[in-house]
């Protein structure tokens, strides 16, 4: 498989990822930036890719380390060379395994980015590996799946983070049940005045605290270009 080499964080990270699969976007940058890890805590990458978000957290909190999973063997691969290609040797480590069966530790934080597309109800992508990133490739696979799996690998109060379609955050809170509170949503508008693509919802490990919604973040100026609060944490590795 050929591959090709790109850089976040303004060069702070490098990754080599697939020419065909699995394309790491502005999604995983922000989805790190949410993690609120803090020096010395580990973070569990649920569906990890190529390591995009991992390593983002990585190169924002020092001293932390990431684990990542998932089910498509190449693209683990690819995110253990990604280990030396950042110098982060000890720091990081990847799994081949479906999340839906993983139990490997307790973590401090979960970060994921799950396949945003239901199985049945788009046209697949006809080259096999960027089906399976974008896809629900088991159609019994539900985002539930992923929130009991962060549940599962989560110490009590620490966080479950991830970015998903916004038409879809009324599936996620469900899925969270009694599990999860501090419920956190943070839309993010492709431009001002624009419905929100995106959502970033960050929730706790058995807590009650209420829901907030915060004001969220633009993405892009008319022109296209970043807006400065995007900026600072797409370029800047700012926290979100």
């Amino acid at each position: 498989m050929s591959n090709d080499e790109i850089h976040v964080l303004d060069y702070r990270v490098r990754l080599l990822q697939p020419l065909n699969g699995f394309r790491t976007s502005l999604d995983s940058v922000m989805l790190a930036a949410a993690c609120p890890a803090k020096e010395g805590q580990a973070v569990l990458d649920l569906g990890c890719g190529i390591g995009g978000a991992g390593f983002c957290v990585l190169a924002r909190v020092a001293d932390t380390h990431v684990t990542g999973v998932d089910i498509q063997e190449d693209h683990v691969a690819l995110a253990a060379q990604n280990i030396a290609l950042n110098k982060m040797e000890g720091r990081a480590a990847f799994i081949c395994a479906d999340i839906r069966n993983i139990s490997i530790k307790e973590f401090d934080h979960v970060i994921c980015n799950p396949p945003y597309l239901d199985a049945g109800t788009h046209m697949p992508s006809p080259s096999d590996p960027k089906a399976r990133a974008l896809y629900h490739d088991d159609e019994d696979m539900s985002v539930k799946d992923w929130v009991d799996a962060g549940f599962r690998n989560l110490k009590n109060g620490g966080s479950f983070v991830i970015i998903h379609r916004a038409d879809h955050t009324d599936k996620i809170i469900q899925s969270f049940g009694k599990k999860f509170g501090a419920v956190e949503v943070i839309p993010l508008w492709p431009r001002k005045n624009e419905a929100a693509k995106r959502v970033i919802i960050r929730a706790l490990k058995n807590r009650k605290t209420p829901a907030l919604l915060h004001p969220g973040i633009v993405l892009h100026e008319k022109g296209g270009q970043y807006t400065p609060a995007a900026d600072r944490i797409l370029r800047g590795a700012q926290a979100l």
